[in-house]
């Protein structure tokens, strides 16, 4: 349906090149009059000589813009002839005609009109006559101009009631035509009412059908059963009596196998208790040769026992000869340890003195101060010594989850910086000293910090790798106070 609108759309000849277009029905104006189009020409000729007006008859009536159809079968040579209306002027026998000026020749319109015979020449009236003609011929012009409106508007009246009259006509037709598509959609209601009774007749019909047909299934299925269960109470019957039988049966094979089964334990029993008397017996001679090994494994973990704590009584002399040994040895290692340790300790006093007096005179360079002892510096997380990194985060740790944060719980609330400590630690674990690198800016959070660094001190000794390496290390790390300690 969509195609056959979209052809019955389109428009042959249109007002292009001739090729077929598509027209929509709702572009079409049908109750529009056609646009009123006046044309102007100049006069060839001077006043006219005689005030009478035009007759009626001579009054040239507007003529119509031609169709597009009719334009486009006008040959072209005429089609500029016929595109607009050309008055045709009546000449007037009472009129004398003037020879045009120059000045108008170039704009004489290219249709050829007809000239009025030439009259004798006049002699010129006076100025009251010449004003006197002026007025005539002003009213005869405004007379058929008057005229003119009066037919042009009887010519849009008739063009108006035809036009009213032609949408009557359609209105009737349509009208005619919704009245047949009624009595056919009538027709077609009564005919598909008619096919609906004889529909639900027949459904009525099968319906009984299908419900007798439903009945004698049912009468035949309750026949079939009433049979099924008559077979059913036989072969019960016959079933129950062929149990009775072969309860009989069951029951003789039983005593039967009851009495074999008690002739087969009795003589279970005397097997099992002459076994018993064997094993008994076999056990007896087996607890003897046992207690002779036995007594034989005595003898010889007695003897054994007597060789081994003859050698252990000898190790025992060896190993307190060896512990005395050791004992002596390790007192030497402890006398020159303790030496050593008192020598590291006199230096690490002067080097500690050394840093108060650069601590007080600015000029003096904050870094670490070489001397005999050996050193380490730990600034970061990472190092290629582990023991070194191990040690470090040991301390680490032993601030971070011990209680020493509530020694400066209060004093942390105060606003303040980061601040970024040393610590360093002699060999036994002893704190060398403490020195801030980057203060807080608040002298109570500095002073805790110490206080906090004394409390747990000592922190251990080095482990014996480290100690080969180094007598005092240095550890930096930057404090922060959120919910706990953090080094970092």
């Amino acid at each position: 349906m969509l195609v056959h609108a979209l052809f019955l759309s389109m428009a042959i000849g249109g007002q292009g090149l001739g090729l077929p277009g598509l027209h929509l029905p709702w572009q079409e104006r049908r109750l529009q009059a056609n646009d009123l189009e006046i044309l102007l020409l100049p006069t060839r000729s001077a006043a006219p000589a005689s005030p009478l007006p035009l007759p009626p008859a001579e009054i040239p009536l507007p003529i119509a813009p031609p169709t597009p159809a009719a334009a486009a079968e006008m040959p072209p040579n005429t089609s500029s002839a016929v595109s607009a209306p050309q008055p045709v002027p009546v000449a007037s026998p009472a009129r004398t005609v003037a020879p045009p000026p120059a000045t108008t020749a170039a704009k004489t319109p290219d249709i050829p009109l007809p000239t009025a015979p030439a009259a004798p020449p006049v002699v010129l009236p006076t100025l009251a006559e010449t004003k006197q003609k002026q007025l005539e011929q002003e009213t005869r012009e405004r007379a058929i101009e008057q005229a003119r409106f009066e037919q042009e508007k009887q010519v849009a009246e008739k063009l108006r009631q035809s036009e009213l009259l032609a949408e009557a006509q359609r209105e009737a037709a349509r009208q005619d035509l919704l009245r047949q598509e009624a009595v056919r959609v009538e027709a077609a209601r009564v005919e598909a009412a008619r096919a609906e009774a004889a529909r639900v007749e027949a459904a009525r019909i099968e319906t009984a059908r299908v419900e007798a047909g439903r009945i004698e299934l049912a009468r035949q299925d309750a026949a079939r059963r009433e049979a099924l269960r008559l077979e059913q109470a036989k072969q019960e019957e016959a079933a129950r009596a062929e149990q009775i039988a072969k309860a009989d049966a069951a029951r003789r094979e039983a005593e039967r196998l009851e009495q074999a089964r008690q002739e087969n334990l009795r003589r279970e029993a005397l097997r099992q208790e002459q076994a018993r008397q064997d094993e008994k017996a076999r056990q007896d001679a087996a607890r003897q040769e046992l207690e002779r090994a036995q007594n034989a494994r005595l003898d010889a973990e007695r003897q054994e026992a007597a060789r081994q704590d003859a050698v252990r009584q000898e190790a025992a002399r060896l190993e307190q000869a060896r512990k005395e040994q050791a004992q002596l040895a390790k007192a030497k290692q402890e006398a020159e340890r303790e030496e050593r340790l008192r020598a590291i300790g006199r230096q690490l006093n002067e080097e500690a003195a050394q840093r108060e007096a650069a601590l007080k005179n600015p000029s003096r360079s904050l870094l670490p101060t070489v001397s005999a002892l050996r050193r380490g510096w730990l600034f970061g997380r990472a190092d290629p010594n582990a023991e070194l990194v191990q040690y470090a985060d040991a301390i680490g740790k032993k601030f971070e989850l011990n209680m020493a944060f509530d020694m400066v719980r209060d004093i942390v609330k105060q606003r303040h910086v980061s601040p970024m400590v040393t610590i360093a630690v002699r060999a036994d674990g002893s704190v060398e000293k403490v020195t801030f690198v980057v203060s807080s800016g608040v002298p109570a959070i500095d002073e805790g910090i110490r206080k906090i660094i004394a409390s747990h001190a000592p922190f251990g000794a080095f482990p014996p790798t480290l100690a080969r390496q180094y007598d005092v290390i240095e550890i930096r790390r930057t404090w922060v106070f959120d919910t706990a300690i953090r080094l970092q």
